[in-house]
C-alpha cells in the first residue's frame, strides 16, 4: 500500500528511513545488486522506530492525527458502510448547509438516518463544506431529520467529525447557540436507538449538537472536547500557540473519555492512524456499530428513554455544599 504523502512533523525521522529503504530497493532494482542484508536491517529500524514513534503519543500528537488530510472523512464510511445512501437537504427554513449532511440509507439491510459532518478535502470542496463547521441551519436539517427518523422508528447514527460549529457573524445573527441547545433536547427525548462515532474531531458544542446519543463511541486517535486545545490556549494562556499545552491539560485522549465513561468504546486504529489503512478503519466502525444497533434495539422506546437519562446524568462531577458527588 501506498504511504501516505503528507507527513506529520513528529513523523519526519520515520518517513526518511522509509524514504532510504526506497532507494535501496530502487538501487536493488536498477543495478542487479544483492542488498536483501541491508534492507532487512533497515525494515527492523522501520519497526522499532514505528513502535516507539506511536506507542507513546502525546494529547497533541494525538489531536494532528486526528486533523490527518488524509483521514477518512465521514463520506467515506457513509459509501463504504451503508447501501442507498438518499441525501435530504434544506432545513425548510434558510439554506441547506453542507458542513452537515444527512439521509437515509440501509445498514445490514436495516434502515437507518445518517447525520454527520463532512470536512472537504480540495479547496474548493473545502470552502463549500465550510471546513467541516455547521452553521445553525445545519442542526436545524439535522432535527428535521431526526424528528422524521422518530416518526418512522429509524435508528439514528451520527458520525461526529468537526473543530466546532461555525463561530461568525451570520450564525450568530440566526442564533447557532439556541439551534444547538433544542437539538439536545430532542436528541435527549428521541424513541429510536441513537449512536454517534466520533471519527476525527469533536469540538465544543459543534459536536454535542449531533452527539447526544445512546452509546458514544470514538476512534482511538480522536478527541471528543468542551473546546478545542487552541481555543482553550488562547483563553487560558492569551496565546492560541500554547495548544500542545492546553491538550495536556484537557486530557485529550480516547481512553480518558472511556475512564471516565463519557464513551462506551475506543475503537482502535492501524498503527499510525487511520489513513494509513482505512479499510480495516471502517471495518472496525462497522463491527462496532453492528453489536451496538443490536443491542439497542432490544430495547422498548420507554427503556431506552430511561437509559440515556440515567447515561447522562451521571456524566461528571458536581458539588454540594462543599461535598463532590458523581
Amino acid at each position: 500500500m501506498a504511504k501516505p504523502a503528507y507527513s506529520l512533523e513528529f513523523e519526519k525521522p520515520l518517513r526518511e528511513l522509509e524514504k532510504h529503504l526506497d532507494q535501496l530497493h530502487q538501487q536493488s532494482l536498477e543495478n542487479h545488486l544483492d542488498l536483501s542484508g541491508e534492507i532487512a536491517v533497515l525494515e527492523k529500524k522501520i519497526e522499532a522506530a514505528k513502535q516507539e514513534t506511536y506507542s507513546g503519543l502525546t494529547p497533541w500528537q494525538r489531536i494532528q492525527i486526528a486533523r490527518h488530510p488524509k483521514r477518512p472523512y465521514s463520506l467515506d464510511y457513509i459509501h463504504a458502510l451503508f447501501e442507498g445512501f438518499q441525501e435530504l437537504h434544506g432545513d425548510r427554513q434558510y439554506h441547506d448547509d453542507q458542513a452537515l449532511i444527512g439521509g437515509l440509507a440501509f445498514f445490514e439491510g436495516q434502515a437507518v438516518m445518517l447525520l454527520a459532518q463532512q470536512k472537504g478535502r480540495e479547496t474548493k470542496e473545502k470552502i463549500s463544506r465550510n471546513f467541516g463547521m455547521p452553521h445553525p441551519e445545519g442542526y436545524r436539517k439535522a432535527l428535521r431529520l431526526m424528528k422524521m427518523a422518530a416518526r418512522f422508528g429509524l435508528p439514528v447514527i451520527s458520525f461526529i467529525d468537526t473543530p466546532g460549529a461555525y463561530p461568525g457573524i451570520g450564525a450568530e445573527e440566526r442564533h447557532v447557540a439556541e439551534a444547538i441547545a433544542v437539538n439536545l433536547r430532542e436528541m435527549a427525548m428521541l424513541g429510536v436507538p441513537t449512536i454517534a462515532v466520533v471519527i476525527g474531531e469533536g469540538g465544543s458544542g459543534g459536536a454535542l449538537g449531533i452527539g447526544v446519543t445512546d452509546r458514544v463511541l470514538i476512534l482511538e486517535n480522536s478527541y471528543y472536547s468542551v473546546i478545542s486545545p487552541e481555543g482553550c490556549a488562547a483563553i487560558l494562556w492569551k496565546d492560541a500557540a500554547a495548544a500542545a499545552k492546553a491538550a495536556e491539560a484537557l486530557r485529550l485522549n480516547a481512553q480518558n473519555l472511556a475512564e471516565f465513561k463519557i464513551v462506551e468504546e475506543v475503537i482502535p486504529e492501524p498503527i499510525g492512524g487511520a489513513h494509513n489503512d482505512p479499510g480495516q478503519t471502517i471495518a472496525a466502525v462497522k463491527a462496532a456499530l453492528h453489536r451496538y444497533l443490536r443491542e439497542l434495539q432490544a430495547l422498548s422506546p420507554e427503556e431506552l428513554l430511561n437509559q440515556r437519562y440515567e447515561r447522562y446524568r451521571h456524566l461528571g462531577l458536581y458539588e454540594e455544599a462543599g461535598v463532590m458527588k458523581s
